[in-house]
């Protein structure tokens, strides 16, 4: 090895630090990649009662009857870009919110008055960024983490029961923390057992997908998503890395032996409309690619396609002081995951594999208006 690359090996630990500490809006990469447009217990109960019920008469040339779809979470990274594709393929979407707006409830409406009219599919991908570098691993926040996924859950599941006239199918989001990450050896498809919870985050996916449960008496067909990692150039993961790789000062976190379990958005976007229009769609999906990657494999995949190096790496002691090792074992380890169940099911990726997936979200302009 030439000097210089042996000096470069040697500072690459310190250089690394050095940018993570220069850094540190990339770490707010969500568990689900989603934003917080959930609720807490205080505050459904400070919501404003007198707000209106926010329906507004189907415009012309809008989705005929039978397709209107209740969306939670539809402002943040993942609901705003599934919004856009339900819209293209010409359905009719209400989007759950913390404010009223044109086709916009709030959470209050929901769960004081029901399900707004004609609603055929009910979708749920609220959730608090669990990664949010601003946010201290403290007690509160730790509910709030917990009412923003459970408590939303629990408001649609209600409010689907109590409906005169059901949706057809209620979907909702979990994630790939339910598989425990110790288990190196093992990959995980949709018939793994799930055990007894063995972290915070294992036992709040538990909980989540067991709060949108409906009776069978209900007749309405459910399934839900185990996302894995989302890549999206508008947001999540790789809107906060890009600009770190960009100038060549990416690199793998830790080891990067660690399972990266990865879906491109328009992937998991496709997924959801598979499982809105698919009658056979039930039960567990995982919403992973087929291609299992270690994150040593994506930061060299990601580093590629932009020209640069990535030898920088994240030290695991800077992410456990920064977030709390509990937190931070997200990006320190990590599940070998498969799909499963889409693939039987006939779902068609257009992003099976990591360096296509990463080529597609590689330009440093883009518009959140078009998020693939």
């Amino acid at each position: 090895m030439l000097p210089l690359a042996r000096g470069l090996d040697a500072m690459s630990p310190i250089l690394g630090l050095f940018w993570f500490s220069l850094s540190l809006s990339w770490l707010s990469i969500v568990l689900l990649e989603v934003r917080n447009d959930g609720i807490s217990s205080r505050s459904l109960n400070s919501s404003i009662k007198s707000l209106v019920f926010n329906q507004t008469k189907r415009p012309t040339g809008m989705a005929p009857a039978g397709r209107h779809v209740l969306l939670g979470g539809g402002t943040g990274f993942v609901g705003s870009a599934l919004k856009q594709v339900l819209l293209s393929k010409n359905y009719d979407v209400t989007v759950i919110s913390r404010m009223p707006g044109p086709r916009r409830v709030t959470w209050f409406d929901v769960q004081s008055r029901g399900l707004p009219e004609g609603v055929t599919a009910v979708v749920n991908l609220a959730g608090q960024n669990i990664l949010d570098p601003l946010q201290r691993w403290t007690p509160g926040f730790r509910q709030n983490v917990w009412n923003s996924r459970v408590n939303t859950t629990k408001t649609l599941a209600e409010a689907i029961v109590n409906s005169k006239i059901k949706p057809d199918v209620f979907l909702t989001v979990s994630g790939v923390g339910i598989y425990d990450p110790s288990k190196t050896d093992v990959v995980y498809d949709e018939k793994s057992p799930i055990g007894e919870p063995f972290d915070f985050l294992s036992k709040l996916a538990i909980e989540w997908e067991k709060a949108a449960c409906l009776p069978a008496d209900v007749n309405v067909r459910q399934a839900v998503i185990r996302s894995g990692v989302v890549l999206g150039r508008t947001g999540g993961m790789i809107q906060q890395l890009y600009l770190q790789f960009f100038f060549g000062m990416g690199g793998p976190i830790s080891s990067g032996c660690q399972p990266l379990p990865w879906i491109h958005l328009k992937d998991l976007c496709n997924m959801f409309v598979f499982a809105i229009e698919n009658p056979k769609v039930n039960g567990v999906l995982n919403g992973v690619a087929p291609q299992i990657i270690s994150n040593a494999e994506f930061a060299k995949a990601f580093a590629s396609v932009l020209g640069r190096p990535a030898m920088f790496r994240v030290p695991e002691f800077a992410l456990n002081l920064m977030f709390s090792e509990e937190r931070a074992k997200i990006m320190t380890m990590g599940q070998r995951v498969a799909p499963a169940r889409p693939l039987e099911l006939g779902f068609q990726y257009e992003y099976p594999e990591i360096r296509p997936a990463l080529a597609s979200m590689s330009r440093l302009f883009y518009s959140k208006k078009k998020p693939f």
